[in-house]
């Protein structure tokens, strides 16, 4: 199963184990997800902004019997049982890659589960904003220091100095023309 980040509105079918026909029917949207689907008779459409997501999951299902290990895409909610698939692959690599591309489209954090189900942030953000470690000052004799001119590495504030001669009570001389 794949989804288009790009092509956004997206309508596709998702299993749910507590609708009447074991399916709900979901509208994705970059700004809100609808799902539609029947509860003991009753049809209902749940309309929802993206920002009620919590983020964006990468898991990855362990092999079980001929089953082969998959990677899942799921676009999280707080209620698990609003959880969306968005991709699914034996493929880690194009899972991870797929994972950064929702994140992004979405405007939403990227979540990683750990062995307990729990999920975390894998990158720390502040906002919208990626927050990272500070990175070290470049340094001098390194292959870009022939990019910039070495002077302003070299700047340093000076002070007049005490052997800075001072001449007092003397006229000034002004040369004019």
């Amino acid at each position: 199963m794949r989804l288009d980040p790009f092509a956004l509105p997206a309508c596709f079918a998702a299993s749910d184990a507590a609708a009447d026909e074991r399916v709900r029917h979901v509208e994705l949207h970059r700004e809100r997800v609808v799902v539609r689907r029947c509860l003991r008779g009753m049809r209902m459409a749940l309309n929802m902004p993206v920002s009620a997501f919590s983020g964006v999951s990468l898991k990855l299902v362990r092999a079980e019997g001929e089953m082969p290990a998959v990677a899942t895409v799921m676009l999280e909610h707080k209620d698990p049982a609003l959880a969306l698939p968005l991709f699914v692959s034996p493929e880690a690599d194009d899972a991870a890659a797929e994972w950064r591309v929702w994140a992004n489209v979405l405007g939403l954090p990227q979540l990683v589960t750990e062995e307990g189900g729990s999920l975390r942030v894998a990158v720390p953000r502040l906002g919208g904003l990626c927050v990272a470690p500070v990175r070290p000052r470049r340094r001098r004799r390194s292959v870009l220091s022939k990019r910039r001119p070495s002077i302003l590495m070299r700047r340093v504030l000076r002070r007049l100095a005490g052997a800075t001669p001072v001449h007092r009570d003397e006229r000034e001389i002004i040369a004019r023309n």
